[in-house]
């Protein structure tokens, strides 16, 4: 093959990618779309079949939603419980993740820590909500101090499931170049493991949304949790809808957002890595 027609080839394979990475683009939009109908049709048939007294229809939970909206109290929800959830989250990614690289790489921590962890994420948030609202009272430090219970224990074992998980091959050979702790900890352990706590952040920000309903339904006048319970009081199944509605997709963006900088992250590990060891990108 000549010079020109490898540059051809290349070029050729340049136009195609783009092509095929916007058909893919395409396709995917596609298939939510036609998942979202799908799942709206199957709404709408659960409501005209039970009755707008049990299930509320897509029409009548749209127009709740503008209802709540018009008068600041969905914004207020939502606002609320945001503010709540990532405070708490965010505070338990900061400890869970350190002390799980301590859990994993120091046995004399793991020995310590290890019967505290096991025994304390089984016991669920929800059994220590009147003993936060008695002890921090009702306002915002018992919903961020329940939902960051609920993070810390999820983060910490994964990330030291990770540390654990680090191949001994390459630590020894890390160890034979002549690395100390810290280096192997920061050049070796470190990028292996930020795979996992970017798991362990997602799955505690899955179970930061149970934990918050929870507070608010017990001690909280505003948020989606203390929404949905008001609204149970009242009849209104169309605002019970909105705000369970609206916390699946307060999840979602929540989860999306997290996977794009967690993409982002672990490519600029990955980067920093492969120029250490000398690879080009």
């Amino acid at each position: 093959m000549t010079t020109a027609t490898a540059a051809a080839t290349g070029s050729a394979g340049t136009r195609k990618r783009p092509a095929r990475t916007s058909a893919g683009r395409l396709r995917a939009l596609g298939m939510y779309t036609l998942s979202v109908l799908v799942g709206l049709t199957v709404w709408q048939l659960l409501a005209m079949a039970y009755g707008s007294s049990l299930v509320a229809s897509p029409s009548e939970t749209l127009s709740a939603a503008r209802q709540l909206a018009s008068d600041g109290t969905l914004t207020n929800s939502i606002v609320a419980s945001s503010r709540r959830i990532l405070i708490g989250w965010g505070l338990g990614v900061l400890v869970g993740a350190p002390v799980g690289l301590l859990v994993g790489q120091v046995p004399v921590v793991r020995q310590l820590l290890e019967p505290y962890i096991e025994f304390f994420r089984f016991i669920p948030p929800v059994a220590f909500v009147t003993l936060a609202v008695v002890w921090l009272g009702i306002g915002e430090s018992s919903k961020v101090v329940l939902i960051f219970y609920t993070a810390v224990f999820i983060v910490t074992v994964n990330t030291s499931a990770g540390v654990m998980a680090v191949s001994e091959s390459k630590l020894r050979a890390a160890r034979n170049l002549g690395a100390n702790r810290r280096q192997i900890l920061r050049s070796v352990v470190l990028p292996s493991t930020v795979p996992h706590i970017v798991t362990g952040a997602r799955l505690a920000m899955g179970n930061s949304f149970l934990t918050i309903v929870s507070a608010e339904i017990v001690a909280s006048q505003v948020g989606l949790g203390s929404l949905i319970w008001t609204s149970r009081n009242y009849g209104r199944i169309d605002w019970v809808f909105v705000g369970i509605i609206t916390l699946g997709i307060l999840g979602f963006v929540f989860d999306r957002v997290l996977r794009i900088v967690a993409s982002r992250v672990l490519r600029i590990v990955a980067s920093r890595v492969l120029r250490r060891y000398g690879v080009k990108l």
